[in-house]
């Protein structure tokens, strides 16, 4: 029986090892070039209520918001598990700090206590959608007292309402607001301007000639991501929250999203 001389020589671990090595640092690189790495303990689950177009379980991407919000943890090295609640109720679940956190919220110092505020995502512009045919001035809420103004039962409106005693008429929902005001039923409603053009595209397309957003605006409110104080960690999640969300500035993911979803459709990103 003869044995081949490469049989008999010793194993060649020297070989090997740099074998290795060149394949280790390969997927290295190629990580580096993929960015962050995403474990599956890093997954976050954050709540949100429907208002669309800034979020909700039925539009594409589950919103403009949530998008923004995934693109800017993701590249961070965070995926987030977003769920529906109704808005009273998602409040106290993260208050208990069953969630994350919220997506999104406005400021209020009562709320500060329970929740920690990212850095704001986008500004919400509250004021008022008016009728083409009489073309009013909102400049000046004073000149406004013998109009109508459409407010929603239960909302907090924004002080010049009450400062210039503009007589108001409560409806149910924002909606019906604004079928009264394209049937002339009211001069003028009190609105978020987004909110107000994704109503009028999904519901009522017909008014969209005939309605109209009145500059100024009211009230101009930043929404922000809010952390659940009562878990642990927050303050690295909203440090990687803040250190995403600039870096998908810097890099130009949030312009393609917010050309992607735009906000209000026809006017320039908030």
């Amino acid at each position: 029986m003869t044995v081949s001389s490469n049989a008999m020589r010793p194993p060649n671990n020297e070989g090997r090892f740099a074998a290795a090595m060149r394949r280790l640092r390969a997927s290295l690189f190629l990580l580096a070039l993929l960015g962050p790495a995403v474990h599956a303990d890093d997954v976050l689950t954050l709540v949100s209520t429907d208002y669309p177009p800034y979020f909700s379980s039925k539009l594409p991407e589950q919103g403009t918001l949530s998008a923004l919000v995934r693109a800017a943890f993701l590249s961070s090295g965070h995926q987030i598990k977003l769920e529906f609640r109704p808005w009273a109720r998602l409040m106290a679940e993260v208050q208990a700090g069953k969630y994350h956190g919220v997506v999104a919220v406005w400021y209020s110092d009562e709320r500060a206590a329970f929740l920690a505020y990212s850095d704001p995502l986008v500004d919400t512009h509250i004021g008022f959608y008016g009728r083409n045919d009489q073309n009013l001035k909102v400049d000046n809420l004073a000149t406004l007292r013998d109009k109508l103004v459409g407010t929603v039962r239960g909302y907090a409106n924004p002080a010049q309402i009450a400062a210039n005693q503009l007589r108001t008429e409560d409806a149910v929902d924002d909606l019906t607001n604004l079928k009264k005001l394209a049937a002339g039923r009211l001069d003028l409603v009190v609105i978020d301007r987004a909110l107000a053009d994704w109503l009028l595209r999904e519901n009522l397309p017909g008014a969209l000639t005939h309605l109209a957003w009145r500059d100024p605006p009211l009230q101009t409110m930043p929404l922000y991501i809010g952390f659940a104080r009562k878990n642990p960690g927050y303050q690295r999640l909203l440090a990687d929250f803040n250190r995403g969300l600039a870096e998908i500035r810097r890099n130009g993911e949030y312009a393609r999203i917010m050309k992607r979803l735009p906000l209000v459709r026809g006017a320039r990103p908030m």
